[in-house]
């Protein structure tokens, strides 16, 4: 079974990483243009492709935003203690918080999801909710954060930051063809299709790209207590709200997945965009990303007994 889980889906996730780290090492690849083909162009027909090949109810979708909601609740709050009984500056609680909240839904998680449930529609699309869940958490809360650690930003500012964003409009128009049960034009279908099939190898080598650009180092507690934090108790958090609510089956199996992936590469880009702790963050996401290979083989084992 775990031999399995290795060899089906988590070793090619990481090959793919692999080459995407090999070729920034070789050519030294641009990063901004990668991560705008995957934001503006990829993630927005996954998105939308799985919103409208949905099978989800309307009260499947409000379990799964009350699921989200509830976890990121708790996440905040297990970030708040630690942060205050370990003294941290007010730079220092963003990052670390950041940390925990934000994860890797997008450009790991998606592919997670894809080898995981072999293309389960349903289980595609919870994956796209939580995706964009975390893109509002992440251009919200996260950039807020960091932006009133170092220089006291605005609501205002996060939400313009927010509305930029195509995956949002991506969502709620793949939601509206679903639910009117509109019919795509084939010469609208089928690019979407495939640029959607090329989601997991563009996804994961600029993955691979941008967590080599940071050198590895293991000298420091804060980044062992967060990654600890995020692989370990994060999905333990997942686990008893799942309970909660009383899911079962593939959504259950979904969201327990989901709620193990590594801390998110917004969370370095944040810090390093506003000089707040850049170093602790690329850290947790290095380790935390490596150290997965461990914890979503075993999720993705337990999550079969979910339910």
């Amino acid at each position: 079974m775990i031999g399995d889980i290795l060899l089906d889906v988590v070793l090619p996730i990481f090959v793919l990483i692999g080459f995407g780290a090999l070729m920034h090492r070789a050519f030294r690849l641009d990063l901004y243009t990668l991560a705008k083909i995957n934001f503006y162009y990829v993630t927005p027909a996954v998105v939308f492709l799985s919103m409208y090949q949905s099978e989800m109810s309307p009260e499947l979708l409000g379990s799964v935003t009350g699921f989200y909601i509830l976890y990121v609740l708790a996440l905040y709050g297990v970030s708040m203690l630690v942060s205050r009984r370990l003294k941290f500056s007010r730079g220092m609680k963003a990052a670390f918080t950041n940390s925990l909240i934000l994860d890797n839904s997008g450009n790991y998680g998606l592919p997670v999801n894809e080898l995981a449930f072999k293309g389960d529609p349903l289980a595609s699309s919870l994956q796209a909710l939580i995706m964009t869940f975390q893109s509002l958490v992440t251009f919200t809360y996260g950039v807020m954060s960091v932006q009133r650690a170092k220089s006291g930003g605005t609501l205002k500012a996060a939400l313009i930051g927010f509305l930029k964003m195509p995956v949002p409009y991506a969502l709620v128009l793949g939601m509206v063809f679903h639910v009117l049960h509109l019919p795509l034009p084939y010469f609208i279908s089928k690019p979407l299709g495939y640029i959607a099939d090329s989601m997991v190898a563009i996804a994961l080598l600029t993955l691979g790209a941008q967590i080599v650009k940071y050198p590895l180092r293991l000298d420091r507690l804060d980044v062992y207590i967060s990654v600890a934090l995020r692989l370990l108790v994060a999905p333990l958090i997942g686990y008893a709200i799942i309970l909660l609510l009383g899911l079962r089956g593939i959504p259950a199996q979904a969201l327990l997945i989901a709620s193990g992936m590594p801390s998110g590469v917004n969370s370095t880009i944040l810090a390093e965009e506003y000089g707040n702790e850049p170093d602790f963050a690329s850290q947790t996401v290095l380790i935390s990303t490596i150290l997965n290979i461990i914890t979503i083989t075993a999720l993705i084992s337990l999550a079969k007994y979910v339910g």
